[in-house]
């Protein structure tokens, strides 16, 4: 009986947040071309968007901007987790209360000021800054998932490694990075999804000569919702959801 009450008040919820994921991914099979009444199933739409080269090129851009910004993110993050958690040093309070300002800044607070920041170095919007962007706002993510982790795991292992001998490098190597390498990998994998995603920011830092999938699909949306918008939007949506997936497995406890 309690089941069923918990359910009755969850189910709602769950409904409100992903009816209308369901109703995209649906339409994105739909024959008709327009997504307002249901003609029948066909995987036309697909076939479309895999012949859209500007679409393919775009979707190409986004997932080399993701997997550097998330790789380059995921090393900084993890040095930066691990000198927070194993050092005390001076601004170190304020180090860590400066990712979680970045964390809750405003997506257009950062695009403006990365954008002014890049203006003032004499760059001009492109593939290095819009990089440069994505490893700045998914830094603190890694450092924050990371962290977490170094907090649940038994220092004395560390003193133990430091007393047979090893050094900082191999304690790092044969210690920390084993235990915090699921932390690791669902940093890259979290990082990797955001930066896929960013449409905000990725608007202020990048320019003409090269496009990114989610700008692409936010200007195919202005001229109207197409039925090979949705079948894009459903493929980013299964993208995202394994990501996540992937990395709340990862994030897991194993006894």
């Amino acid at each position: 009986m309690r089941i069923f009450w918990i359910a009755c008040r969850l189910l709602p919820v769950y409904v409100f947040l992903y009816l209308p994921l369901a109703v995209l991914i649906t339409f994105s099979f739909n024959s008709s071309k327009y997504s307002t009444a249901w003609k029948g199933f066909t995987w036309k739409w697909y076939a479309k968007l895999a012949a859209n080269t500007q679409l393919v090129e775009a979707a190409l851009n986004s997932l080399t901007i993701a997997t550097l910004a998330a790789s380059i993110a995921s090393a900084l993050g993890v040095l930066l987790a691990v000198a927070l958690f194993r050092y005390r040093f001076k601004g170190r309070d304020l180090m860590q209360a400066g990712l979680f300002v970045l964390m809750m800044s405003p997506d257009i607070v950062m695009g403006v000021s990365l954008l002014l920041l890049f203006v003032a170095m004499g760059l001009n919007p492109g593939f290095w800054p819009l990089l440069t962007a994505h490893v700045t706002f998914c830094i603190p993510f890694v450092a924050a998932t990371v962290y977490s982790r170094l907090k649940g795991f038994d220092p004395n292992l560390i003193e133990a490694a430091e007393d047979l001998g090893a050094g900082e490098f191999r304690t790092f190597r044969h210690v920390i990075l084993p235990i915090i390498m699921p932390a690791v990998l669902a940093g890259w994998l979290l990082s990797f999804t955001l930066s896929m995603d960013d449409v905000i920011i990725s608007f202020f830092v990048t320019g003409p000569d090269f496009e990114i999938l989610p700008l692409r699909i936010f200007a195919m949306v202005k001229m109207g919702v197409k039925p090979d918008v949705n079948a894009l939007s459903a493929i980013m949506v299964g993208i995202t959801v394994c990501c996540v997936f992937v990395s709340h497995l990862l994030m897991r406890k194993r006894k």
